[in-house]
């Protein structure tokens, strides 16, 4: 399974390599593993201080809209036991705490920042986005774990257009678009490319009413033609063909359809009266509509639950239909100063425990082929330069631009 804790190939040592990537120093490597955290591991990861980069260097996409792997690429290893986990959304939604959640950080611990910086007070006030580009982090559970800048960010357009209004980042190689096109096409490429190289991707939207993600991730669906996963071999001449009954159980996955990893829609900040069952089965329902006829759902029986889609509703509200056509939903209740469970529903703490939970233990879908970290970021790469020379896409800009949507 993807999100398996053994090292790769079954050959190393029982306990994976551990990287926190919180603090720079506490970065061990397979040697560390082997030894835990004392003698030798700590000479180990000593060695490693002068030459692995500052965690703020890691982003794998620059403000040119390049992929970059040399900065992330000493952190991943050649164990292919491991879950790519993406998140895409609008600021203030609760990305980057949703990841933390995610990586196993404990905000209790003194002296640990966060593996992915959190948007604070002051930021929320001069309106500014924490989050550029693509910033990766990689937990114990070898989760890689992919924070993105938000969609629909007026911080992010402003950031980018010039005074005659154009764009600065070439993001259809170097064709000139106006800002606002551009910072549109941002979104659907990120969304693009976490459905490619992802094994589960998170959908947030804030409060049950917000489907601005939802009509996203439909564009995406309608664009990705074309994109393969990190594991083609036509992407990394070096990998190895995979024979047996592991090769076959992995195609047999994508027989049918393109590589789409696995959506999970999370609705945040909701307030209580939102957290209804009867709420949340509207909402549900509402979902399944809207997604039947999408890609996403052609993997549905790859669900984070074997009974149930992922929901935060209970188990006797939910359809007991095994031909149910439903997508992976999560709700998280708006987080109150004390934080306390009420009567009926439960807290914003407790239900990012479960979301994490729920994630660890995901039955996601597989690449095509065994693949390995460092393929695996070698070929995303790939695929990025495919996503931002996608002819799909590129059409898709001129019928905006057309349309008369846009500034030209």
């Amino acid at each position: 399974m993807a999100g398996s804790t053994s090292t790769g190939g079954g050959s190393g040592p029982a306990n994976p390599p551990k990287i926190l990537l919180a603090k720079p120093g506490l970065v061990t490597g397979p040697t560390a593993s082997k030894f835990g955290r004392g003698g030798s591991g700590d000479e180990y990861t000593a060695s490693l201080r002068s030459r692995l980069p500052c965690i703020g260097s890691l982003n794998l996409l620059s403000d040119s809209w390049d992929f970059h792997i040399d900065r992330f690429l000493p952190f991943l290893t050649d164990n292919t036991e491991f879950t790519v986990v993406g998140v895409i959304g609008p600021p203030g939604v609760g990305k980057s705490t949703i990841m933390n959640e995610l990586y196993g950080f404990d905000a209790t611990s003194p002296g640990m920042l966060p593996p992915f910086s959190i948007e604070t007070e002051e930021g929320k006030a001069m309106a500014r986005h924490c989050s550029v580009g693509i910033e990766p982090r990689v937990s114990a559970e070898r989760l890689i774990l992919l924070d993105t800048q938000p969609v629909y960010s007026p911080s992010v357009l402003a950031e980018m257009m010039r005074p005659d209004g154009s764009s600065t980042i070439p993001v259809l190689n170097a064709e000139s678009l106006s800002a606002e096109l551009a910072h549109e096409l941002m979104g659907i490429q990120l969304g693009v490319l976490l459905t490619s190289i992802c094994h589960i991707f998170l959908v947030i939207s804030e409060g049950v009413h917000d489907h601005n993600m939802w009509h996203l991730m439909s564009t995406v669906d309608l664009l990705k033609h074309g994109i393969p996963d990190p594991s083609l071999p036509t992407l990394s001449h070096s990998q190895s063909s995979n024979t047996g009954p592991e090769k076959d159980s992995k195609d047999k996955s994508h027989e049918g359809g393109e590589y789409m990893a696995m959506p999970v829609f999370v609705h945040t900040k909701l307030q209580d009266h939102d957290l209804s069952p009867h709420n949340i089965v509207q909402l549900r329902k509402v979902l399944a509509q809207f997604t039947s006829n999408s890609s996403f759902m052609r993997g549905k029986n790859a669900n984070l639950s074997k009974e149930h889609p992922v929901s935060s509703v209970a188990p006797s509200t939910q359809s007991h239909d095994p031909d149910s056509s439903v997508p992976n939903l999560f709700v998280i209740p708006m987080k109150s100063r004390d934080d306390s469970p009420g009567d009926q529903y439960e807290s914003y703490t407790s239900m990012l425990w479960k979301l994490r939970d729920k994630v660890l233990s995901v039955n996601s879908p597989s690449f095509r082929r065994t693949v390995t970290e460092r393929d695996w970021l070698k070929n995303s790469a790939k695929i990025w330069e495919m996503v931002k020379s996608s002819p799909i896409i590129a059409e898709y800009s001129r019928t905006l631009q057309s349309s008369g949507m846009f500034r030209r």
